[in-house]
Formats: structure tokens, sequence, C-alpha cells
């Protein structure tokens, strides 16, 4: 699978690129505010990679086709998950990451963030990269395949820092699986940022500024 994406690019070499995951039924382009909200001069030009999920039928939603970067099958999302395209999903993004480092930017110089189910994402593929990225960056999501994240979790992920955000207000992806994610990383050794703000399912202008100085302090 070849994701589309929707790209700001600086105009002169990238000292750093950001991939940012869009949610369920979204797009890239949901993202491009926050690409202008985020003042990441000190870290030099930044490339924004917006990719966009292939549009597939999702069966909580009566089967409606629409972009999402696996199904959804149950509300319970702890008691079944769409496994294949987790995995599907994760591979096309590891080969975005591929190919962001072909094009010159290293490694360590990528971070790699995503909002609900591109959190979902993010955590899964980011850990099971065989390049130590700058970062991650979940927002308002969880840990997808929580059973087998440690075994297939790759060494060089070790180390990585973890940025979390979460409404705690949040009905669609409740906080609770926000915080079990947090813990179960923080029991691999992952060291985790962690924010809660008192909002929905959605973004605030304090988690932004909390991510702003995040990214600064990882690329900067």
């Amino acid at each position: 699978m070849v994701l589309q994406t929707i790209e700001l690019d600086p105009g002169v070499t990238p000292a750093a690129t950001v991939i940012v995951l869009h949610g369920l039924g979204a797009d890239g382009t949901d993202f491009l505010a926050m690409a202008d909200e985020l003042h990441l001069d000190a870290v030099g030009p930044v490339r924004w990679v917006l990719p966009r999920a292939p549009v597939r039928p999702v069966t909580i939603n009566g089967g409606y086709r629409m972009r999402a970067w696996y199904d959804i099958l149950v509300t319970d999302l702890q008691r079944r998950e769409d496994e294949a395209g987790l995995r599907e999903s994760f591979a096309a993004v590891l080969a975005l990451i591929d190919r962001e480092i072909a094009r010159g930017t290293p490694a360590s110089r990528i971070v790699l963030a995503g909002f609900s189910q591109g959190c979902a994402v993010t955590l899964g593929a980011g850990l099971r990269s065989p390049h130590r990225l700058a970062g991650l960056a979940g927002l308002s999501g969880y840990l997808p395949l929580p059973e087998t994240s440690a075994a297939e979790r790759h060494p060089a992920s070790a180390g990585v820092p973890v940025f979390m955000a979460h409404g705690r207000d949040d009905g669609v992806v409740p906080i609770a699986r926000g915080l079990a994610a947090r813990d179960a990383l923080q029991r691999q050794g992952i060291d985790v940022e962690w924010h809660e703000y008192p909002m929905e399912h959605s973004v605030c202008l304090e988690e932004l500024q909390a991510l702003e100085r995040w990214l600064i302090e990882r690329l900067g």
C-alpha cells in the first residue's frame, strides 16, 4: 500500500521531517492548520508530511466507506481489533519513513505523530521501526495490539521519547485507553511525557503548545 501524501516543503533542505497521521474519516488536510500553529523556527526548516489513509468500509459505521487506517469492528477496541488492517498501515507508514530517509532526512530527525487512529498507527509502527526516530507523538489514541507490542518492538526503538496527550472527557477513545498505553510503554522502559486536558475527542491550544515545546526539545 503506497500512501498519498500532502506535503508542506520548506523549499530548502529540511532540518527535520514531521509526519502526522489523521484520525478516522478525516484527511491529511486536517493538520495543515496544526503545522501553521506550531512554531518550530528553533528547529530550522521543517518538511511536514500528511499522509492520507486509504478509503475502506468501516464496520461500526454500517460499512460506510471512509478514510481509515484500519477497520473498527466493534466499539470495544480492546476486545477485537483489525489486526490485518493495522499491520498493513504499519508497513505503509514504515515505508513512508524509509522514503524520508532516502530523501536525505536522517531517522534521528524524523518525528512520527498521529491523532486517534493515527495515534494507534504511530505507536504501532514507531515501536516496530528498524530506525531510531527522534520521537513519537500520540494524541487522543491508544496502543494497538498490546499483547504483542513488547515482543515485536524493534531494538532500534530503545530510548525513543514519546509524547502523549488526551482529553479527560473523551467519549470516543476514553482516557483510560490512553493511560493504559502510557503505562504499557513505561513498563517497557520508554520515556513517556503525558498530558491531559479538560476536553473531548479533539485538540486544544494548550496541547499544541506542549507539543511545540516537546518537538523543539527533540529536534532543536
